[in-house]
């Protein structure tokens, strides 16, 4: 599809080839282990073509994958998209198939948990070495990369207390001291479409597509969109390593997109609303939402991102005592409590300060109060700030 239509326009048509149609609106659901030759030569054809979307095994994909992938390519540019079962999947193949024993990786010191817990427990046994930094870094980034250095990992907003970084400045001062290195973000909070990291000189986006690509919170999968350089050596590995979706979750995602344009519109007015109310409650210390100013990096989101979602956390003036969270968190009754984020629905999660030091130790940065996330889903707004309002009064009982 031609770049000159909308990003709505795209939701609705990336990925629709009448060859992935075969008469239908939407893509096939193409189900196979075994894909069958008609000949020797059609073998021959599809042996030669296995990496450019040829019909050739069940795990290099069939029609309903490549449809899902061509359409994240559009979404998001790049060279090519590998599909993954998970998000988690998707960072730990993605930094996987660049790094070997001896080397050494930069990660963002407020990156997603179970990313940090694969570099200190995973990597650690392949003698890799990996150096956490401060996301508020900028362009001191420079003074981190080593000579062995082979990847950059970045995450926008950072996981929980949601810093942006300045992502061109990290991106721009590493180059100039490795040029070759592999710079890699976890884009799941843009869901790939209000941050264009291609764009500024990053070499593979990765999301959790279970999050708004799929947007019903019912299908487990990851992306990982790569530009020209690196999509060859991230594919095969990937591959090697036995990564692939089934059909139904590649089939979902794609359906998903349909309605992600106006799913996000939705969450981005909800959670502003939302935020904005938690700001004036004398019982939140700070409200952490990039498009406030509360939040740390708020200059850079308004420099560099499109548009905000659902996803953003707020620090109460107190740490809560058991009593205290008990009475707050078990009696709401739109917010459900339940990992992940993304879906229709709104979800709320609570973390008291030592449990985000314990997965924040590498920054300065400290809370003193019980933090709050929380992802806006569609509901009425108003009705979410009263859900959110008897909870505050609940406190005040205690």
């Amino acid at each position: 599809m031609s770049k000159k239509h909308s990003l709505s326009t795209q939701f609705v048509h990336a990925g629709r080839k009448k060859r992935f149609l075969q008469g239908g609106v939407n893509p096939v659901i193409q189900q196979a282990s075994s894909l069958v030759f008609e000949n020797l030569a059609h073998k021959k054809q599809a042996t030669q073509q296995r990496a450019q979307g040829a019909l050739f095994y069940g795990r290099r994909g069939t029609l309903t994958h490549f449809a899902l992938q061509e359409a994240m390519v559009e979404l998001e540019g790049g060279e090519g998209c590998y599909l993954y079962p998970c998000g988690a999947a998707a960072v730990t193949q993605s930094i996987l198939s660049f790094v070997q024993t001896g080397d050494h990786i930069l990660m963002t010191g407020a990156a997603y948990e179970p990313t940090q817990a694969f570099c200190n427990h995973i990597l650690t046994k392949m003698q890799i070495d990996t150096t956490y930094y401060d996301p508020m870094i900028g362009d001191g980034i420079a003074e981190l990369v080593q000579q062995n250095t082979k990847v950059l990992f970045l995450e926008a907003p950072s996981s929980l207390t949601m810093e942006v970084p300045d992502i061109p400045a990290i991106v721009q001062a590493a180059r100039r001291v490795n040029p070759e290195l592999v710079i890699m973000i976890d884009n799941t909070w843009s869901a790939g479409v209000f941050f264009n990291a291609l764009e500024q000189g990053i070499d593979i986006s990765i999301q959790a597509g279970t999050k708004y690509l799929v947007g019903h919170s019912d299908i487990m999968i990851g992306t990982a969109v790569a530009n020209k350089r690196c999509w060859a050596q991230l594919r095969e590995q990937s591959y090697l390593m036995g990564q692939m979706v089934d059909a139904e979750s590649a089939y979902m995602t794609a359906r998903g997109l349909r309605t992600l344009g106006i799913r996000l519109k939705q969450h981005e007015e909800n959670a502003l609303k939302v935020a904005q109310w938690l700001a004036e409650q004398p019982a939140v210390k700070a409200v952490y939402h990039p498009a406030l100013a509360s939040c740390p990096g708020h200059q850079f989101f308004k420099r560099d991102f499109t548009g905000a979602t659902g996803l953003f956390s707020f620090e109460l003036q107190q740490k809560l005592n058991p009593q205290q969270l008990s009475a707050f968190m078990d009696h709401f009754t739109l917010f459900s409590m339940a990992y992940s984020w993304g879906g229709f629905e709104s979800l709320i999660l609570h973390y008291q300060p030592e449990e985000v030091m314990a997965m924040r130790p590498n920054i300065a940065r400290k809370i003193s109060g019980t933090l709050i996330r929380v992802h806006i889903g569609l509901e009425e707004p108003a009705d979410l700030i009263a859900d959110l309002e008897a909870g505050f009064a609940r406190l005040n009982e205690r």
